[in-house]
């Protein structure tokens, strides 16, 4: 199953989707990226905000069930 991957309060760009560059409609400034099954994707990300460990970034999966069920992950940056 495809996850559409999002990460709150920044954007990125898609740097390789199985070590391959991106198809030309997903080399833009993104919010969310299609994370595809068993396979990687690398991301150069933008962070522009200040966080800390009580105001983390969020990373999760937007499929709500899989949100739901945990697939999500917070963090800062140093």
């Amino acid at each position: 199953m495809l996850h559409p991957f999002h990460i709150h309060g920044c954007r990125f760009q898609i740097f390789a989707i199985d070590g391959q560059p991106p198809a030309p409609n997903l080399m833009r400034w993104k919010d969310t990226v299609p994370v595809f099954p068993k396979g990687q994707t690398e991301l150069l990300v933008k962070f522009d905000q200040p966080v800390n460990r009580e105001f983390p970034y969020m990373a999760h999966c937007h499929i709500l069930e899989h949100e739901d069920t945990g697939m999500m992950k917070q963090l800062t940056v140093s």
